[in-house]
This record gives C-alpha cells, sequence and structure tokens, in this order.
C-alpha cells in the first residue's frame, strides 16, 4: 500500500463523507487558481497547511514525502519563467519581470497541490470510486479505474518482492549486474501482470460478472455543519484576499 493511501485509511476524516472533504480539498485548490497569487495562493497555502497538520492529523514528515515531488514539478515549471530565448542581450537572458511571474506560479501551483493532497490524504480511493457511480459517471469507467487501482498494489507488490530476490542473489554488486535486474525486473512484472490480469478475468467470469462490479461501501452521510465551516473558511479567504489586495487608501 502506498503511503499516502495508507495515510488515508487511518486519517481522523476517514469516516466522513467524501464530499464533505471535497468541498474543502478541492475548494481550497480553485481558490489557488483563481485567486491573486499574492496574497491569495500564499493564504490558500498557509490555510491548507494547517488544516493538514492540525485536523487532518497528517504527520509531517509524511506529508513532506507526498509533497516533494509535485513541489518539485513545480519549481521545475517556474524555473523557464526567469530566462527568456532571443533578443538584443543574447540566446539567452534574464526576462524581465520573470522572477516575478516564477513566483506567482510556484504560489499558485504549489498551494493548489496541498489542497488536492487535502483530499488524498484523507479520503481512500476505496470509498471514493464505487460513490462515483452515483454521481452519473458511467459504471464501467468506474470499474477500469477500480480494478486499475487495486491492480496496481499487487503490481508494486510484484515488484518489490523480485527486487529483494534479485538483491538476496547479489543481482546489484555492479553496474553491468544492476542492468541486467533491471532488465529482469521489467520483463517479470510485465508477464506477471498480464498474468494476474487474464487470471481476474477468468475469476469474474467463474462468477457471474455482467458488466458491474459491486462493492461493500462504509455508510457515511454529509455533514451539513463541516460543508458549511468549509464554504464559510473558502468565502473569508476569498474577502480577507480582496481586502488585503485594496491598496490603503
Amino acid at each position: 500500500m502506498l503511503p499516502i493511501d495508507a495515510a488515508a485509511h487511518s486519517s481522523r476524516w476517514r469516516r466522513r463523507h467524501p464530499v464533505d472533504k471535497a468541498v474543502l480539498g478541492l475548494g481550497l485548490t480553485v481558490l489557488a487558481i483563481s485567486l491573486p497569487p499574492w496574497p491569495g495562493a500564499a493564504l490558500v497555502l498557509l490555510t491548507a497547511l494547517a488544516v493538514l497538520l492540525g485536523p487532518a492529523g497528517v504527520p509531517g514528515r509524511r506529508l513532506w514525502r507526498a509533497y516533494r515531488v509535485p513541489l518539485g514539478f513545480c519549481v521545475t515549471g517556474a524555473l523557464p519563467l526567469l530566462v527568456q530565448v532571443g533578443g538584443a542581450d543574447g540566446f539567452v537572458s534574464p526576462a524581465e519581470g520573470g522572477a516575478v511571474r516564477a513566483a506567482e506560479l510556484l504560489l499558485r501551483t504549489s498551494a493548489a497541490s496541498l489542497g488536492v493532497l487535502l483530499f488524498a490524504f484523507t479520503t481512500p480511493m476505496s470509498d471514493l470510486l464505487p460513490r462515483l457511480v452515483r454521481a452519473g459517471v458511467p459504471a464501467p469507467v468506474v470499474d477500469v479505474a477500480l480494478v486499475t487501482y487495486r491492480m496496481s498494489f499487487l503490481l508494486l507488490d510484484s515488484v518489490r518482492r523480485i527486487r529483494e530476490a534479485q538483491a538476496a542473489r547479489l543481482g546489484h554488486t555492479t553496474r553491468a549486474a544492476a542492468w541486467r535486474s533491471l532488465s529482469g525486473l521489467a520483463a517479470t512484472a510485465f508477464v506477471r501482470a498480464f498474468d494476474r490480469a487474464a487470471r481476474l478475468q477468468t475469476g469474474l467470469a467463474g462468477r457471474g460478472y455482467d458488466g458491474t462490479l459491486r462493492v461493500l461501501v462504509p455508510e457515511a452521510r454529509i455533514s451539513v455543519r463541516f460543508t458549511a465551516a468549509s464554504a464559510a473558511l473558502l468565502v473569508a479567504l476569498a474577502v480577507l484576499t480582496l481586502v488585503l489586495e485594496r491598496p490603503l487608501s
């Protein structure tokens, strides 16, 4: 199981309805994109951090391990804004106003990523995917997503076991041995993935699969108080951004 999925299953908000957490987490993401980068995105970033580390109870180390990957993409996307190609100053030169635009983009994307992580750290996919059918998503699409999600864990477990077996047989002692082990790992994982898919199809056919996977979904009700508090927080962030952005008279 992935660390973020394990954290979602042990979250304090595990029993809350996904709609409750979607209003808060995805609402923060929308604000990060739509509000001005300063101070809007900065306020959203601080609010998302406070909720994640506070009421949601996500450990800081686990949050950083998950956040550093999208943060790396955010930094990589902002760096090209610092330079321009061509012009009177040479083939590559500092872009006028590039630092400001890069900082604004970094604020927006990093704050939006935290909003998505807030939803991911508190909502297991096994709770979310079956409920998408009630929201109007076609059942075959949800079934494919659900099977892919569950098969990914089996594939990751197979990769881990193969790597451990290769390491026990000194398969990573030299660079050449490591490359051979890597190619063997890819080939074995590919064959095992197809074998598991074939066995899954046979098992479903033997159980009378009619095009819909029926799974038990934990009972949960939408909390009006939680949703209203989340909406109030989002409105307060938007109003505070407009107030702080307005120049003092």
